[in-house]
């Protein structure tokens, strides 16, 4: 079986095939397609596609005359090598940010351990033995949880999964592992005193607006400093969802990612501009304008289309925001939460003020409304302890039979979208 990638080298497409020949060694021939990579993808898939079924004939008519001979196992391609090729196809198949993780657990964690302990390993050779061991390793040496070894099963399985669909190999070794059992995560909300208090004790903070918008609108983290002049509109009175500033680490260096698009189409959502945020937009504008003037030619002017940047026009990223945040809770002597639990927060307080379900769910952004329900499970607990009380009135107006409080609802919040 002829397996093949396209790679990028200096603009233009080339192919790069797979496979072990006649003579038992493995084959790497390239070959240029002379195609440039913009825009051309498809015609360069179609080419590589052709390249290698003329590949896969030719190798078929070698071992037809005989002259194929038993594969050399120590000629086979290693495993870590294979998981490296794999990766490298990868790149232009997936978003930065998908390519970015796909790295970093494969370069930094899978390869390692077992290039150190399995230095001779071929693809061939692995067994589901070996992946659960490392599995096993990864949880009781390093502490890892099993969400981080669950996301590695994933990309071993996902690079294993093509071996055998290109004939590499005869099974997918890693569809014979035990995974982890998932652990959701229990987050915090804040109440409306809390947030009160957080709105007053930032007050003048650069993560003054950062915090408001994720508390009353619900934005992700993403959705907050990918915030664009252009989204608000002052004279409809509208702020619309639609630009979204990631940051990742690929190749040791960090990388922010702006996209004209949010997590999902549900994501891209307009929301009322209120009157507290028209003001605090509008002051936000004036100060741009005034450090602006203040700092010349030093004023970074790279992001101006942006409101959350700092006094000198560079763009709040994501890192600065994850750090910044829990230091301005512990300055202040408040609870520690997440960012993320703002949105979490903003949900707890509409549903506590009536907002439906679904209404939650479209001010959100989710793609459904299991999603949301899925999530904030403990909002329902308010209509059980209704239907709860209308049974107990069916028994009698008792001391035992007393009516539950709605203010008993357990408000912690199982995981983060």
């Amino acid at each position: 079986m002829v397996a093949g990638h396209l790679r990028e080298k200096r603009g233009i497409y080339h192919m790069v095939l797979s496979y072990i020949d006649e003579n038992g060694k493995r084959a790497t021939p390239t070959k240029s397609t002379g195609l440039p990579v913009k825009g051309n993808k498809k015609r360069a898939e179609a080419m590589l596609n052709d390249w290698r079924k003329s590949e896969e004939i030719a190798l078929e008519k070698r071992k037809a005359s005989g002259s194929l001979k038993k594969p050399d196992p120590s000629k086979e391609i290693l495993f870590t090598q294979f998981m490296l090729e794999w990766l490298e196809m990868m790149r232009n198949s997936v978003e930065v940010t998908t390519f970015a993780a796909y790295s970093m657990g494969i370069k930094s964690k899978i390869n390692p351990y077992f290039d150190k302990r399995f230095p001779a390993l071929t693809l061939s050779q692995l067994t589901p033995k070996h992946i659960q061991d490392y599995y096993t390793w990864e949880m009781n040496v390093n502490n890892v949880s099993a969400n981080t070894v669950i996301h590695r099963h994933a990309n071993i399985r996902k690079a294993l999964q093509y071996a055998f669909k290109t004939g590499l190999i005869d099974i997918n070794p890693a569809d014979r592992v035990e995974r982890p059992k998932k652990v959701k995560y229990v987050g915090s909300t804040y109440n409306d005193k809390e947030l009160e208090e957080l709105f007053a004790a930032t007050k003048g903070d650069l993560l003054e607006l950062p915090i408001m918008l994720a508390a009353f609108y619900g934005l992700r983290r993403s959705e907050v400093l990918g915030l664009r002049w252009d989204a608000i509109d002052f004279d409809k009175k509208t702020i619309t969802i639609r630009h979204t500033v990631t940051q990742t680490n690929l190749d040791g260096k960090s990388v922010i990612i702006e996209k004209d698009r949010t997590k999902t189409k549900s994501s891209y959502r307009t929301l009322p501009l209120v009157k507290p945020f028209e003001d605090a937009l509008l002051r936000k504008r004036e100060e741009q304008e005034q450090n602006r003037k203040l700092c010349g030619r030093s004023y970074d002017k790279s992001h101006l289309d942006y409101i959350n940047l700092n006094e000198i026009g560079k763009l709040i990223t994501p890192g600065f925001l994850t750090q910044h945040f829990p230091i301005v809770l512990e300055r202040n002597g408040m609870r520690k939460i997440r960012f993320h639990d703002l949105r979490h927060s903003c949900a707890s307080l509409l549903y506590a003020h009536g907002v439906s379900l679904k209404e939650i769910q479209e001010w959100l952004g989710h793609s459904d409304i299991s999603t949301t329900s899925n999530i904030y499970t403990h909002l329902d607990y308010s209509s059980k302890v209704a239907s709860a009380n209308a049974i107990l009135s069916l028994l009698g107006p008792t001391e035992e039979n007393a009516a539950l409080q709605p203010e008993e609802v357990h408000t912690d919040v199982p995981v983060a979208v």
